[in-house]
């Protein structure tokens, strides 16, 4: 997008639109949302692979986690 575009003014336009174009844009900005946060997961799936092949994953219960965090 070439031009900035204030919050306030998105607003304003979106006054214009009819009660069905906006149910729309609700819909395709959950969508979107809800994309955006697949890929986020997906990146954090990845990381937590690579992390777990290179040992950097710590595994234990409770008591193993205090007793870790007590030894440093």
């Amino acid at each position: 997008m070439s031009q900035t575009i204030q919050f306030g003014q998105i607003l304003e336009m979106i006054d214009y639109l009819s009660l069905d174009e906006q149910d729309d844009l609700i819909n395709i900005i959950r969508h979107r949302q809800i994309e955006k946060r697949r890929e986020e997961i997906a990146q954090n799936i990845i990381q937590a692979r690579q992390d777990y092949q290179q040992g950097n994953v710590f595994r234990g219960d409770v008591d193993d986690i205090i007793a870790e965090l007590d030894n440093d």
